[in-house]
């Protein structure tokens, strides 16, 4: 089985939207593209030539898709270009009937049907960066197996985010946490089954916070 790993760049409040650039994605009006370029430094760097230093598959969204297209086969012989360009790219898309970027593969129709069966071929391990709306997809669908998730200490207030409103609950397990010199903090989750609550609240409640539980069954009906 073909592991799906998904990358990701986000502010502390989720937002991963255009990281690399101010053209890089103005949907809804977002005006702070290229918000990561000042917190990147050389181990950063590294640290993505070593996730891409074994043979790999990508698996993208279209708007990603057309980022990437615009940018990777026209920047020159390095480390990771020539990764990306080498790779075989999945494209989730139901509008671009035709794809430029040379090894990129079409999957239209449903999503979640077909990435099952892209993970239960032959190949390596699959990687998504980026690729916000078909990230939502993949969780929903249980099908990610490993997220590795950059924060960069800084709050955006907008824009697309990492896990959006109304995805199911899932637990996840810290297998690796890093910090860069300019603290962005890169962690690896990995599923942990679902989640579990629990409470620090005695066996035997209050009186008073019994009538704040009413108190808030009653705001709630009311709402």
């Amino acid at each position: 089985m073909r592991r799906i790993i998904a990358t990701a760049y986000v502010s502390l409040d989720g937002v991963m939207q255009a990281p690399g650039g101010p053209e890089e994605d103005t949907t809804g009006g977002f005006a702070l593209g290229g918000w990561l370029v000042p917190y990147w430094d050389d181990m950063m760097n590294k640290r993505i030539i070593d996730s891409i230093a074994e043979p790999f598959d990508l698996l993208l969204g279209r708007r990603t898709y057309e980022i990437f297209a615009a940018y990777w086969p026209h920047a020159g012989d390095n480390p990771i270009a020539n990764r990306f360009n080498a790779a075989t790219k999945y494209v989730a898309t139901r509008s671009l009937d035709h794809l430029d970027w040379a090894g990129s593969i079409r999957i239209g129709g449903d999503v979640a049907a077909e990435i099952p069966r892209l993970k239960s071929g032959d190949g390596p391990d699959i990687q998504t960066w980026g690729s916000s709306d078909l990230l939502q997809t993949l969780t929903t669908a249980g099908l990610i197996d490993e997220y590795r998730v950059w924060i960069f200490p800084l709050i955006l207030g907008r824009g697309k985010r990492l896990f959006e409103d109304r995805l199911p609950a899932r637990a996840l397990a810290l297998a690796d946490t890093t910090t860069s010199s300019t603290g962005v903090v890169i962690n690896t989750y990995r599923p942990a089954g679902e989640v579990k609550p629990g409470s620090f609240v005695a066996d035997a409640p209050s009186d008073a916070e019994l009538a704040r539980r009413r108190k808030l069954a009653d705001e709630a009906r009311a709402s």
